[in-house]
């Protein structure tokens, strides 16, 4: 059994999706389910995600019910204790997993665990 599962809502993010799961299957621990629930996406998002062959990855698809509900049916089908979101048009920094069950190993009653983050702009400057 996987580790952590990581639950991305999706809803017509095709331009981002191929990239924020590159920067999950880059991951430093890679013990890891990944569910992608596209929620009612009109364009081609979801034939990207199938594009990406990796058996961690599975794509759920549901009517447009807004990202809340992806992100609970996402929960309902972890197979894990622990779960991480990452939105569909952001990506992680390859140590970001390690970092989150290192904290959990550190911190074991705490009941959310977060990091830093950076926003690049599309000029490249970082904030």
């Amino acid at each position: 059994m996987s580790k952590i599962t990581v639950i991305i809502p999706l809803f017509n993010k095709e331009k981002y999706i191929t990239r924020a799961l590159s920067s999950v299957l880059k991951q430093t621990m890679q013990d890891f389910e990944i569910i992608v629930v596209d929620d009612g996406s009109t364009d081609r998002g979801a034939q990207k995600v199938r594009m990406m062959e990796d058996h961690r990855i599975k794509l759920m698809q549901q009517p447009n019910r807004g990202v809340s509900a992806a992100r609970n049916v996402g929960v309902q089908e972890a197979k894990t204790d622990i779960v991480a979101f990452l939105d569909a048009d952001d990506e992680w920094t390859s140590e970001f997993l390690e970092t989150i069950l290192h904290l959990r190993d550190v911190y074991p009653g705490a009941g959310l665990y977060a990091t830093a983050y950076e926003i690049v702009s599309p000029n490249g400057k970082i904030s």
